[in-house]
């Protein structure tokens, strides 16, 4: 990536890349996959298969399609983990 992070954007991807994988749930760290380049808060927590893996995301995305899961509820799941783990929850169950 060659934007520059502010300490916001470096502490919020830090965060993302502790969750599990928001896709098939291997545990941390994980990727940050950026929906959109740039837009550092929209980044997804992804395991190395799932984002640039054959099955992943940049790949065939069979992971994604297994899992029923597109982008938006992926990010939806990563905010979540962010969320509870900021709040101190501990891990959310489905």
């Amino acid at each position: 990536m060659n934007n520059k992070l502010n300490k916001n954007e470096r502490t919020w991807l830090g965060l993302v890349k502790e969750q599990p994988c928001s896709v098939c749930g291997l545990e941390g760290p994980s990727q940050a996959h950026h929906w959109k380049q740039g837009q550092q808060f929209t980044a997804i927590a992804l395991c190395p298969s799932c984002h640039t893996g054959k099955l992943g995301i940049h790949g065939e995305k069979i992971a994604w399609r297994i899992a029923k899961m597109t982008e938006l509820e992926a990010l939806n799941v990563t905010i979540r983990n962010v969320f509870y783990e900021i709040k101190g929850y501990g891990r959310h169950e489905d």
